[in-house]
């Protein structure tokens, strides 16, 4: 019988990268004539993973966001592993937008990943181990056509594709 090959299908944020974005943009705000005395902020919190956006408007905050999602993006972040939420009113006429950052693979979505693999008709088996995916074969090009299959597809968060061996 032929060796089993095999990679996992993982979800991961370099939050180091994420706290450089945060304060890249912090500094962009208070130096921005447009938003420098605008009483715009944005804060992090790095044990909930999510960023708070307090501005005095709602388009204010939407330049806070876009200034924060440059960042992110420069420093190697896809936008889709952070999630925001709608504003929320708050006192006087200010809002608060808060956003997500999800790292890991949730059970919905594993399985919806199993599912869409388990479609392609190939000979692999996909196990599902907390928050990340092992997909084995015997056959390292079945593996490679399994990880283009799943590149070309969007389950609204960043996969990556690591331990191929």
């Amino acid at each position: 019988m032929a060796k089993e090959q095999s990679f996992d299908v993982v979800s991961t944020i370099d939050m180091q990268e994420v706290d450089n974005a945060y304060q890249q943009a912090r500094k962009e705000l208070s130096q921005r004539y447009d938003l420098k005395g605008s009483g715009a902020e944005v804060a992090l919190d790095k044990q909930a993973r999510m960023f708070t956006v307090k501005a005095p408007s709602d388009f204010v905050a939407g330049q806070v966001v876009d200034v924060l999602g440059s960042k992110l993006v420069r420093r190697g972040i896809d936008l889709t592993a952070v999630k925001w939420g709608d504003s929320q009113p708050a006192a006087g006429q200010s809002v608060v937008k808060t956003a997500k950052i999800i790292e890991g693979i949730d059970k919905d979505t594993a399985g919806k990943i199993n599912k869409d693999i388990k479609a392609l008709k190939l000979k692999v088996k996909v196990q599902i181990e907390g928050d990340h995916l092992r997909v084995s074969s015997t056959s390292r090009d079945t593996l490679q056509e399994v990880i283009a299959f799943l590149k070309d597809k969007d389950y609204g968060q960043p996969l990556q594709y690591v331990n191929y061996r």
